[in-house]
């Protein structure tokens, strides 16, 4: 049976991962994958990793992560927030330079709705004098 050491939620856009830290080498696995092979982007691995080098954690945990929702963006960045919350959970002296890198700021932004009445979510339609 392998223990969770700490749970960690992360969200961005629509995209929302919940990651699980156990004790290991350094393995990332993201929905089953390693995490090279989930993201083909290097940049997006690179984002998922940011967490643990900031806190020079790279080869203490294996991460497991469950991500769905959102594109390939999203998901490294719901990946990179959750990561961060679990090692919070974990260990609270990792707070202080995780807050100061933004890495546990849920980022709001996301795609305005479209309103009833326009063609977009600021597109209106065409306006007719006559």
């Amino acid at each position: 049976m392998v223990k969770n050491l700490a749970l960690g939620t992360g969200r961005r856009k629509t995209a929302v991962a919940r990651v699980f830290l156990r004790e290991g080498n350094g393995d990332i696995k993201v929905n089953g994958k390693k995490v090279d092979d989930y993201f083909g982007n290097p940049s997006f691995v690179y984002v998922v990793k940011q967490p643990l080098a900031v806190t020079d954690t790279e080869t203490k945990y294996d991460i497991l992560i469950n991500v769905k929702g959102g594109g390939p963006s999203g998901q490294a960045g719901a990946c990179r927030h959750g990561i961060a919350r679990a090692l919070v959970t974990y260990d609270e002296t990792n707070r202080k330079s995780l807050k100061a890198n933004g890495f546990l700021t849920r980022d709001p932004r996301m795609v305005e709705r479209k309103k009833y009445g326009q063609r977009g979510a600021r597109r209106k339609f065409q306006f007719s004098k006559r």
